[in-house]
């Protein structure tokens, strides 16, 4: 994923999914190899329902993807691992990004928590 030349939409779903610290981490996490859900909560000392909310969130950004496999035992195990992606931000990309920004809903300043 390159997010040169993407919408602005995309540009803000990408900017508010790296926005949180715990994101970043797991990103950096997986960056070498794959992990299941459990695995990640203990090396990040997250809990897994909190783990899982971030994950969801960066799933939805398609920064990172999952894989559904049984284990040995035959236990479903859910595998997480980055999805490659660049993003390139500058005055230059933001200013190309803004043409095909969605307006925003009636009430909604633009702000994205």
């Amino acid at each position: 994923m390159n997010a040169t030349g993407s919408s602005g939409d995309e540009l803000l779903r990408l900017l508010g999914a790296l926005s949180n610290p715990h994101r970043l981490r797991i990103v950096a996490a997986l960056r070498a190899e794959r992990a299941y859900v459990s695995q990640l909560a203990r090396e990040l000392d997250i809990s897994r329902a909190l783990l899982q909310l971030h994950l969801r969130k960066l799933e939805a950004a398609g920064l990172v993807s999952a894989t559904l496999e049984l284990s040995e035992d035959g236990k479903a195990m859910k595998f997480y691992e980055v999805t490659p992606f660049l993003v390139e931000l500058s005055p230059d990309a933001i200013a190309a990004a803004v043409p095909t920004l969605s307006t925003p809903a009636p009430g909604d300043e633009g702000e994205r928590p």
